[in-house]
């Protein structure tokens, strides 16, 4: 029905700097054992083929271990999706990205090269729906200063500031702060409008920038980084000096 939208403009983004090739023949067989897993509809064997925890679109929980997988099965694999799968040539329809994966058409499924199965970046109905019903009960948890939006991006924590980021639309971006001791049910402190996404480089790290007067607000996700690197980081820019740099977690995205 629908694909996660954030990552695959990551993807589009990427490839461009990715030589594609078509999968060698000892990859085709992992790609061919997914296939023939999905048409016999062995949930438990599909199970055992997935690189956990399989992420979903926030605000839609991940898949965490097998046992989720199994529950959710039916709601991730519907129908399209299985037959997209399925009906696939692993030869023409399924592209070696390096060291990305490999990727079924333009993007839907990602594997790794030893046959586990590593995104789906696939909405079925049954996902749309739920992720729909999740972000009404979002709406409602929040201050009615900013319970209006299209999707919520991300929640972060750092160690004075709470954060939340909401796309209102049309890629308009929305920064919303409260200090760490305050509930997101709460007025927030600082609201700012009209955010821009930013991709980094090749490896996937991206942020969100954010100008306030002299003021510019910058959270940053680091996919590639050091071994100790924290997952985000905050930095606050005036005049473009950093007044405050933070690291952050990431409590859901």
């Amino acid at each position: 029905m629908k694909k996660v939208n954030l990552f695959l403009v990551l993807v589009l983004f990427l490839c461009g700097f990715v030589s594609a090739q078509t999968v060698k023949p000892e990859y085709q067989k992992c790609i061919k054992s997914l296939i023939d897993t999905i048409k016999s509809d062995k949930k438990d064997a599909i199970a055992d083929m997935v690189a956990y925890p399989l992420k979903r679109e926030y605000p839609i929980p991940d898949v965490l271990d097998k046992a989720d997988f199994i529950k959710r099965y039916d709601e991730i694999f519907d129908t399209t999706l299985k037959n997209e799968i399925t009906k696939s040539d692993p030869a023409k329809d399924w592209t070696d990205m390096d060291w990305r994966g490999i990727m079924l058409n333009k993007g839907n499924v990602w594997m790794d090269f030893d046959g586990r199965l590593t995104s789906v970046n696939y909405q079925s109905k049954a996902e749309i729906d739920l992720k729909k019903k999740l972000i009404a009960a979002q709406k409602k948890e929040l201050d009615s200063s900013i319970a209006f939006f299209l999707k919520p991006v991300c929640v972060l924590e750092t160690e004075k500031f709470r954060i939340r980021i909401d796309n209102l639309g049309n890629e308009n971006y929305r920064y919303v702060s409260w200090p760490i001791e305050r509930a997101m049910s709460e007025k927030p402190d600082l609201i700012i409008y009209r955010g821009n996404f930013v991709v980094e480089g090749s490896g996937g790290n991206h942020q969100y920038e954010f100008k306030k007067e002299n003021y510019t607000y910058e959270c940053a996700f680091i996919v590639a980084g050091e071994k100790n690197e924290p997952p985000a980081k905050l930095t606050i820019y005036q005049g473009g000096k950093v007044i405050l740099s933070q690291n952050a977690k990431i409590i859901a995205k």
